[in-house]
């Protein structure tokens, strides 16, 4: 159930997204269907089915790698989940609907027993 491994933030100006657990990660990464973006800088390793890489504060000059669709579902992580906050914040401002953001990031994704590719 993800329920239980979600929080919906409510974002100052508006706009909310989507903390998710490494398990719940997990779970959604089984039947993956929709872009996972790598927001951190410098690269530090990335998960397995990594779709694009974009600097967390340049997001909002890349948002042709992003769905058209402002409703589409988009998940962002980095390696605490303090670049990927700020950059979930800046894409609800924006209007989009459906940003989920990996609660720890890389540190708690390991932390849970879950692998990075080409860690360094």
């Amino acid at each position: 159930d993800l329920s239980a491994e979600t929080q919906v933030v409510f974002v100052a100006g508006g706009g909310t997204y989507t903390d998710v657990t490494p398990a719940g990660l997990s779970l959604m990464l089984a039947n993956k269907d929709f872009p996972l973006i790598n927001v951190h800088v410098p690269y530090e390793g990335e998960i397995a089915t990594t779709d694009a890489f974009i600097v967390y504060s340049e997001i909002s000059q890349h948002l042709d790698q992003l769905p058209a669709n402002k409703d589409e579902q988009i998940v962002l992580y980095c390696r605490s989940g303090n670049m990927s906050t700020q950059a979930a914040r800046e894409l609800a401002q924006l209007g989009y609907t459906n940003v989920w953001n990996l609660d720890g990031g890389m540190i708690a994704w390991q932390a849970a027993g879950y692998v990075l590719t080409n860690n360094p």
